[in-house]
């Protein structure tokens, strides 16, 4: 039998504990991540920035890979959505529901992305079943925003996770780094998140090994600089990412559904390429279902990590899950262990995807991210 993956590291600090942190900082309180007490702070979330792929381009961002600190777990799936998540209500995948980049909506028989595929079968307030950080905090008087490019200023996932902040929009690094200075300068007991997507994009398209995403990285090492300089005494900063990333070359790309054994009674194909989520038909037969998950074992157990979901579930991969949130996650997961991808050819039309960063499995590339501090949290 395939080995299961450890959840989450005993004792490691977590996406989850990062804001609540903060909260308590601005409170004057003790916190988890040993915050001093701060009267505003700026959290910057850097989409896709591992702590691997740091260390090895430090020399092109010198501010922030000398800032104290070090790294945290990020938590599983590596996605955005979930991570984001996490971060924002303090509380891991199995409870606040987000499981995956696509899940299952079992009572619409359909599968939805969770970036992009809200609509009004999929409340915000619903679907996403935490509250925020954001609204927590304004009962004990914080004020809290949110600064990001204004494509996702009106988004399904900004309305599920940053309830209780303004939105304030900003389109390039730059003028955003100055919005989030200007409202924690403005604002007395301010928490600002401040999220730079650039890295994650340009990682996807070519790479993180790219020039391109080196030069972006010197980009957002200047404007850290710029930011943690220019803050009053009293104004914190943490500076943190929702998951790292990992380079996947054409070959290591594999394209599934040909192979009838590996998609009998399977219904739906949800989560990700570096982590698939299979859920069966409903009236799938045990025989069936056994039959499927033993020919993923054959097929990719050198490659992936094939489990159950109640395997998962015992393993701690989500966190504790809550009974609602249980049908999205898939009957079998296939989370890669090796530099490869899974894309289901029947819906790809036979060819994987152009993607080459990736992220979404366990690898320490994909789960590790930085959480480093400066301004007063540096003090």
């Amino acid at each position: 039998m395939t080995s299961i993956v450890p959840g989450r590291p005993p004792h490691a600090v977590t996406l989850a504990d990062v804001l609540p942190a903060v909260v308590s900082s601005l409170a004057g309180a003790d916190n988890p991540l040993r915050l001093p007490p701060a009267v505003s702070a700026i959290v910057l979330l850097v989409d896709g920035l591992g702590s691997s792929a740091l260390g090895a381009r430090k020399g092109h961002a010198r501010t922030l890979a000398a800032a104290p600190g070090g790294s945290i777990w990020s938590g599983f799936p590596t996605t955005t959505a979930a991570a984001l998540t996490t971060l924002m209500t303090g509380v891991l995948p199995g409870e606040h529901g987000l499981v995956g980049y696509s899940v299952l909506d079992a009572d619409r028989d359909r599968v939805v992305k969770q970036l992009s595929g809200w609509d009004s079968g999929m409340r915000p307030d619903v679907w996403q079943r935490s509250s925020t950080v954001f609204e927590r905090a304004a009962d004990a008087g914080v004020t809290s925003f949110a600064v990001g490019p204004r494509r996702y200023a009106a988004s399904g996932l900004t309305e599920a996770i940053l309830s209780g902040a303004t939105y304030v929009s900003a389109e390039s690094m730059g003028d955003r780094f100055d919005r989030a200075r200007d409202l924690a300068e403005s604002t007395r007991a301010s928490l600002v998140y401040l999220y730079v997507p650039e890295l994650d994009m340009i990682a996807h398209r070519a790479g993180w090994e790219s020039p391109e995403w080196t030069t972006a990285l010197e980009e957002l090492d200047a404007e850290i600089r710029r930011l943690g300089d220019g803050l009053g005494a009293g104004t914190g900063l943490l500076v943190t990412a929702d998951h790292g990333i990992l380079d996947v070359g054409e070959r290591r790309r594999i394209v599934f559904g040909d192979r009838p054994e590996l998609v009998d009674g399977v219904r739906h194909v949800a989560g990700e390429p570096r982590c698939l989520q299979l859920h069966f038909e409903p009236d799938a037969s045990e025989e069936r279902r056994a039959a499927t998950l033993a020919a993923w074992r054959d097929a990719e157990s050198e490659r992936a990590w094939v489990v159950t979901r109640e395997q998962a579930v015992e393993a701690d991969w989500f966190g504790p899950v809550h009974p609602d949130v249980l049908p999205r996650i898939g009957d079998v997961l296939v989370a890669a262990r090796r530099g490869v991808v899974y894309y289901d050819g029947r819906t790809t039309g036979g060819v994987a995807g152009s993607m080459i960063g990736q992220h979404g499995s366990w690898s320490s590339d994909e789960t590790q991210v930085p959480l480093r501090r400066l301004a007063a949290y540096a003090r």
